[in-house]
């Protein structure tokens, strides 16, 4: 059985990273890119940046994507996928810059039947 995991991270667009260099304390770059870029250095198995429609976020109002102009509250989510040990590290060692994210950790099942991409 395998011990694969889905984190599923929650933010709004405005979400900015810890400001950790010089370049940062100018502009603070995007969370959702931020947290590509350090899921890639990590190892990550697989990091998807969801294109979200509509939602909300808790304690939000219903916000709609549009191309021309997109509220600062809309939603993101960044799904990562890998063995629960490798992304308990991953949360562990990005803690800090996770506290204002919703994390939703769900164990997942793939068929044996169905062949996996390698």
């Amino acid at each position: 059985m395998s011990d694969l995991v889905a984190v599923r991270l929650y933010f709004p667009a405005s979400a900015r990273a810890d400001r950790s260099r010089f370049w940062h304390h100018l502009s603070a770059p995007a969370l959702a890119h931020h947290l590509l870029k350090v899921a890639r250095r990590a190892g990550i198995e697989q990091a998807i940046l969801h294109h979200v429609d509509a939602g909300y976020l808790k304690g939000q109002r219903l916000s709609h994507h549009h191309p021309d102009a997109s509220s600062m509250d809309h939603p993101q989510c960044l799904e990562l996928i890998d063995q629960r040990n490798v992304m308990d590290r991953f949360l562990e060692l990005h803690a800090p810059e996770l506290r204002k994210v919703r994390v939703l950790v769900l164990s997942c099942e793939t068929p044996e039947l169905v062949t996996t991409l390698d």
